[in-house]
């Protein structure tokens, strides 16, 4: 099972972006990760598109199962 912290911010030009960190820590605060989030915002961590972060919208943790299948044709 794959575990991402996915976080949504906003941009300057008003478009929405996406943040994954893979596998993070299991105990992870609602706190912990707000903070985060307004760092990036307030240290202008990333662009997108030429773009600056301007606002943390959201955050998610997603868990994802993954079968794989060995099939030869």
């Amino acid at each position: 099972m794959e575990t991402r912290l996915v976080m949504y911010f906003k941009t300057a030009r008003g478009s929405r972006c996406s943040v994954s960190v893979i596998d993070p820590k299991e105990n992870v605060t609602e706190q912990e990760i707000k903070d985060l989030m307004d760092l990036i915002v307030t240290k202008n961590i990333f662009k997108i598109n030429n773009f600056s972060i301007t606002e943390a919208l959201e955050a998610k943790v997603v868990q994802t199962d993954i079968v794989e299948y060995d099939l030869v044709v």
